[in-house]
This record gives C-alpha cells, structure tokens and sequence, in this order.
C-alpha cells in the first residue's frame, strides 16, 4: 500500500461504490474512505428494479441493498447521501460538494453510473411518461401500474422488456415498440431474437417492430391517455408509456476534471486497472469506456457483473497491489418465464449451434445457443440452462476447440462435454 495514501473519495452510491468500499477495507486500507451519493438511498442493487420491485407492495418490499445499512458504520465509512459532487480538482486532491463543503482525498474513484436517454416526444414530466433508473422510479411506475390499463413500451432493449414482461404478470395489457426490425438486436443472434419475439406474443402481448412513432399525441389532461400512431397505422391508446432506449453515460464530472473522455460513447476511459488519464482519478461501472480483450476499441459495458469487477479491480490496484484479471463476462436476464443467461461478449460473423429445443410455446423452455469461431465457444445464450453454462465456462476461457454435433447431443450432459473437450484440449488433441 502507497505509504502516503490516507484518503479515498468515492463518488456515486452505487452498486460498484459499495463493492469498492468493502474491497478497500478487506484489503487492509484502514485510512479515510467517503462515499457521496446524489440518491437518498444506500448503494442497491439496480436489476431488482424492473422486476421484483416492480411487482412487490410497499409492504412486502424485496432486500436490494448491496450491504446491510449497519456495514457502512461498522467499516467505518463516511456515507454521505442526498448531496452532489459539483467539481473535483485532481492536483489538489479535492472535491466540492453541493452543501458548499470541501472534501480531500489522495486517491478518488468515480462511480457515477448512467442516465436514461430521453426523448423529447415523451417529456419525463409528463403524465403517465416513465424512465426507470432509479428505486423512486421503481416506486413511481409500479404505483401508476396499479391503475393502469394498457402500457406502452418505447424500446425492445433488456430493460423494456422485463418492465413488459413484468407489467403483463401485474394484469396490465402491454404493447412494445421497437425502431429496429428485431428485439435485442445488438446483443442476440436474429434466430434468437426471432425465439423471443414469438414468446413475447405467445405470453399475450403485442409487439411492433420497425417502428419508430409516426405521431404522438400527449394526453389533454391528467386521466386522458397517450394516443400513439405507428407507421404501419397500427394505432396505440396507452394510459402509461414507460421509455426505455439506453443509457448515457454520467461523465459530467470526468469532463469537468479533465480526464479523457470515449468521443464514440461518452464514456469515462479507464485502461485495465479501472484507471483514468489523471493518474490518482479511478473510475468502475457504466460509467466507464475499456478496451477488453483483443478489441479494437474501447467499449461501455452496462452489466452488475461488470460493476462488480471493475470495483474490485480499481480498489486493489489503488492500493498498490495488483489485482486478479477480470472474470469472463456474464449477463442475467428474467423475462416472460425464462431465466436467460449470457456469456461473452456479442461478435459479428459467429457460426451459432443449438443444444434443446427452441420452442417458444412451451412452459419453461431450455436451450443453449453456442457462438463459434473456427469451432471455439465465444459467446453463449442459455434459456434456463444456468447450470449447463457454468459447466461450458471453462471452454470459453481457456479457448478451447469444441467438435459442434458433440455439444447438440443432448443425450451427454453439458458437464460430461466440457471434460471431455477440454482433456481432448490439455492433451493437444484436436477435437
């Protein structure tokens, strides 16, 4: 440990900010540490959001907190919530807060999250408009869903889709507009997509893809509904719109202090110590812009794992120390009755095989999709085979070379597979 570092600044009260505040303390940082969130809550964990919270009562509300409310005092971490960091001065070492007080710090790590990207036909105060980023949000939605009757869904993302997933469960009738020609077009396969869309309207919602709103009509007052027409002239009378087309990057601050900013994504750039270009200036989460892997250029990467690692890492090697790499990337989603797992990162030009059945009528479909090249897994889509995948994990770390009709032969189990591909791979036998 850096023998004169006695004070570190967190900003952002967020799921990274807490796993970087436990990590500096079970690394033996016993120096100053302050947290200071712009939210009145303590960190939570945001996937919960579209989902249990959604759906739960005020009074059987789910736990999301990242760490119990009594760990911040016992590590003796100086929480400070409901207050904004205006500006921080790297040099100097300090930061200037929102109550007009003044913060010092040897090291500062930025985790500032995201914000919803908004569009101006849909204003975030206007009645029956939603953006879900926040638990208040959460709150919000899930009160006016109470009292709704149909809800409109402005994008085909993750998020929109489990807020659809979870409205119709809630009894609301929901409708889903994407711009694009299918859902979760930058992350899946079009097969899969195609598997889902089918799902989506098997489970009884309605779904319209490759339409952006022709027009909208905002509501005369405040029990009058969205009136939204499409350019196929399908035509869409919501009483709530719930808009969900991405996430900006929060890097208001990082500019402000001068540290180099992606000019494709807005994200904050970190090298692969969560690093920024000031060199005492650390940044984790979906803030952030890294290059990973072999990529050719530095990407956002908006996932709790992601949080959760990058956290880790920036904590470790603030304190001199050097941290274990990255786990491989991995992405939960709970949707229309399936638990969907990703792991990789999505590539253009992959060869994809399939182990199960994609049958989007049945009741708990199971499926593994496999994203080869030149035969070597490099990204996966597991559709209730959460325990197939992690027995895949292995293959897709080591680069190991896999024979594509062994792994659709449902008759040997995924376990069974992975040890048999990677043996044939230690032994330097080609598979």
């Amino acid at each position: 440990m850096t023998e004169t570092l006695s004070s570190i600044l967190i900003v952002g009260a967020g799921q990274a900010a807490a796993v970087a505040a436990a990590t500096l303390r079970d690394q033996g940082f016993e120096g100053k540490i302050t947290l200071i969130g712009d939210e009145t809550h303590a960190p939570y964990e945001r996937p919960p959001l579209s989902k249990d919270v959604l759906a739960a009562t005020p009074e059987n509300e789910p736990a999301i907190d990242v760490k119990p409310i009594d760990f911040y005092s016992i590590a003796d971490i100086d929480l400070r919530l409901g207050l904004r960091v205006e500006s921080i001065d790297p040099v100097a070492g300090t930061a200037q807060l929102s109550d007009n007080s003044q913060v010092m710090f040897d090291q500062c790590l930025l985790t500032t999250g995201g914000t919803a990207r908004f569009i101006e036909a849909f204003p975030e105060d206007a009645p029956g408009v939603f953006y879900l980023r926040t638990l208040d949000d959460a709150h919000a939605l899930r009160t006016a869903l109470k009292y709704s009757k149909h809800l409109a869904v402005i994008g085909g993302g993750f998020l929109g889709l489990e807020v659809a997933s979870t409205a119709h469960k809630m009894g609301v009738a929901v409708s889903v507009i994407e711009a694009t020609d299918r859902v979760l077009s930058r992350v899946a396969p079009p097969t899969f997509s195609d598997w889902l869309q089918q799902r989506i309207v098997h489970t009884g919602l309605s779904l319209h893809l490759g339409n952006a709103p022709a027009s909208i009509t905002p509501p005369t007052d405040i029990k009058a509904s969205w009136d939204i027409r499409l350019p196929d002239e399908h035509h869409i009378v919501a009483d709530t719109v719930m808009v969900s087309v991405g996430l900006s990057a929060s890097s208001a601050l990082a500019r402000q202090a001068g540290l180099d900013i992606d000019p494709n994504n807005g994200g904050i750039l970190v090298n692969e110590q969560c690093q920024t270009s000031q060199a005492n200036v650390y940044a984790a989460g979906d803030c952030t812009s890294q290059i990973r892997g072999n990529a050719a250029q530095a990407s956002r990467l908006e996932s709790w794992q992601n949080a959760n690692e990058q956290a880790r890492i920036a904590a470790t090697h603030m304190l001199g120390k050097e941290p274990a790499p990255a786990a491989y990337p991995w992405f939960w989603t709970d949707q229309f009755g399936c638990n969907i797992q990703m792991l990789g990162l999505p590539e253009p030009d992959l060869n994809y095989v399939i182990r199960g059945e994609l049958d989007p009528k049945t009741e708990t479909p199971k499926f593994i999709m496999l994203g080869l090249r030149n035969n070597v897994p490099r990204y996966a889509i597991a559709v209730n085979a959460g325990g197939d995948l992690r027995a895949l994990r292995t293959l897709f770390e080591k680069g190991v070379c896999i024979n594509p009709n062994e792994f659709t032969d449902t008759s040997v189990t995924a376990r069974a597979f992975a040890k048999s591909a990677t043996a044939a791979h230690n032994a330097g036998q080609p598979n």
